[in-house]
């Protein structure tokens, strides 16, 4: 969870090479108390499809704020595990994890129809196939068979992103904002005490920074290059309205265009 009142971390970093642009995606429909405040301040919005969170209600409800905002939709499969939220690993063979993605894809697809526009994996699953070079190939290859049209958001620089390049998807490489990354690039497990940034003027710097110069300090000191397309910001914390807020504001004083991948 971000805390508000928080000091400047660092300088804002100064953008390179002219205008940039970013899309702000948010997984919604899993439960939380201010969808409706969020929608307005993202560009895409990640709905979950039954499995770790939501319902057909939700999905039809929270589909048609998105479109009432003119925001982009995008299916958020992962585990059926409600009760830890789709965060827990689990042992997974390639066709399994194919399966749980085209059926949660398919289930937003019957709601939203045409304009569905990205699928993001969640949780448990998110990183698993994100690392898992075997687990990523048969999931792209799914999607490139029943979804082809779809953009594939998927962790920077992770084997689900060359995957889905490597088969003519459109891929947005994903960062996030509140949390941590290892020297290797990838996310700093959340079983790890430092895995999330607790505060907001650092998260916001941390987005700024991968924005405008392409990098990110890891955990150790280290800096690491790193592609944003993309920046999720978590929608489940107490100050979640408030942090998109300073964000969005943060990044029109810096010059960056905020719009949805693609468009």
């Amino acid at each position: 969870m971000l805390e508000r009142n928080s000091s400047e971390t660092g300088r804002r970093p100064a953008l390179l090479g002219g205008m940039k642009r970013i899309d702000l995606n948010c997984d919604l429909g899993e439960g939380a108390a201010h969808d409706a405040e969020l929608m307005p301040l993202i560009t895409s919005a990640n709905i979950a499809c039954g499995a770790h969170a939501g319902d057909r209600a939700t999905m039809r409800s929270t589909v048609a704020l998105a479109e009432r905002h003119g925001v982009a939709i995008g299916a958020h499969p992962g585990y059926h595990e409600p009760g830890n939220f789709g965060r827990l690993e689990r042992a997974v063979t390639p066709d399994e994890a194919a399966g749980l993605v085209l059926t949660q894809v398919q289930a937003l697809h019957e709601v939203a129809g045409p304009a569905l526009r990205h699928v993001k994996l969640h949780g448990a699953l998110y990183n698993q196939v994100s690392r898992d070079e075997a687990l990523a190939a048969v999931v792209v290859d799914g999607l490139v068979r029943h979804f082809p049209k779809l953009v594939l958001f998927a962790l920077s620089g992770s084997r689900l992103a060359e995957a889905g390049r490597a088969r003519g998807l459109r891929v947005a490489e994903e960062v996030f904002a509140d949390r941590t990354y290892q020297a290797d690039g990838n996310l700093t497990p959340r079983s790890q005490p430092q895995a999330t940034i607790q505060d907001e003027a650092a998260a916001v710097h941390q987005v700024l920074r991968m924005v405008a110069d392409g990098r990110v300090r890891a955990v150790d000191g280290r800096d690491v290059a790193i592609a944003a397309d993309t920046v999720c910001l978590h929608g489940d914390g107490a100050h979640a309205v408030e942090f998109a807020r300073r964000l969005r504001k943060e990044l029109a004083v810096a010059g960056v265009a905020v719009r949805a991948f693609g468009t």
